[in-house]
């Protein structure tokens, strides 16, 4: 019998060591993989590991030995869920493993908002503090997390994570119904009441057709404008143009975003060119601790030993 051969197309996006699978297999690891390579590398692979190369239709349909996509993780968007249905080509993914990283991120870019951590940075940096008349620089205001409310869009484990280190923060938590909903679930918030009374709007929520562009400038307009805006789950979640509209214009007072809608941002971004004191973007690094991306690692390795073993697990 052959045995089952599992290739990594990108496995540089998980820099930490993977436990080896007890079962027989055969393994090749790709640092990265460009479309145009994938039905080439998977060629009689019966694994297929991708974090972010992405695997289409027309992918699927040159590769009939493929029998599982390990998304290395929590996001698959850039599968044809479809398509390997109907190729009978199962899809897991990585779950519940971040909760600790992206809750901690998300605090760190409140607090350096609220506490306007690079705005003092920057007037330090310009000898401010050494001419001042005083014995302190009062600059921008500051604000404490204490007595703050947060509202949360995804009450799944990153949510909660974040809605329990806030807390202990001293801050009111919200968790927001979605948006349109006809009628609000009992200990969530009405979305237009939870745009109007945030003083922190953190986002944790999957990126799907109906929450592409969830934010926008309508959204923001309803802020207050003593709010902030967290994103550390994607990109494509906020209206980027938008976004950067309505802090040149002071519609809110700042926001700290981890994701992009194009990553890596090789074209530029305007975001990343307007140099805002009130603006902190991260390159993608919520998740990226170690011991967050170990975690990914071994649960990534289980799923793929589950479905050789014949117990798939975590499949979408």
């Amino acid at each position: 019998m052959i045995e089952p051969l599992i290739v990594f197309l990108d496995a540089a996006t998980l820099p930490v060591s993977l436990k080896t699978i007890p079962n027989p297999h055969r393994w090749i690891s790709y640092a990265q993989t460009s479309p145009h390579e994938v039905v080439e590398r998977l060629q009689g692979a019966t694994v297929a590991i991708s974090n972010k190369v992405p695997i289409t239709r027309d992918m699927l349909a040159q590769l009939p030995d493929l029998k599982l996509i390990a998304v290395a993780a929590t996001g698959y968007n850039q599968i044809d869920i479809v398509a390997a249905r109907e190729y009978t080509v199962g899809v897991c993914n990585i779950r519940d493993y971040a909760i600790h990283g992206v809750a901690e991120h998300t605090l760190m870019l409140m607090l350096a908002l609220r506490r306007q951590l690079l705005a003092y940075r920057q007037r330090l940096a310009a000898g401010e503090w050494q001419s001042a008349a005083g014995f302190c620089l009062f600059a921008e205001p500051l604000h404490d997390l204490a007595g703050s409310r947060m509202a949360i869009m995804g009450s799944g484990a990153l949510g909660q994570a974040t809605a329990n280190l806030a807390r202990a923060f001293g801050m009111e938590v919200v968790f927001v119904e979605r948006k349109g909903a006809a009628q609000v679930r009992q200990g969530y918030l009405a979305w237009d009441e939870a745009l109007a009374t945030a003083d922190v709007l953190s986002l944790h929520c999957p990126l799907t057709e109906d929450t592409k562009n969830l934010i926008g400038s309508f959204e923001l307009a309803q802020m207050k404008k003593s709010a902030i805006l967290i994103n550390t789950a994607r990109g494509g979640l906020v209206d980027e143009a938008a976004l950067l509209a309505a802090l040149q214009a002071g519609q809110i007072a700042g926001a700290g975003i981890d994701v992009l809608v194009a990553e890596p941002p090789r074209a530029g971004n305007p975001l990343l060119e307007a140099q805002l004191p009130n603006l902190i973007i991260t390159p993608h690094v919520a998740w990226a601790s170690v011991e967050t991306m170990q975690t990914l690692a071994d649960q990534l390795i289980g799923n793929v030993d589950a479905f050789l073993r014949g117990q798939p697990r975590h499949l979408v």
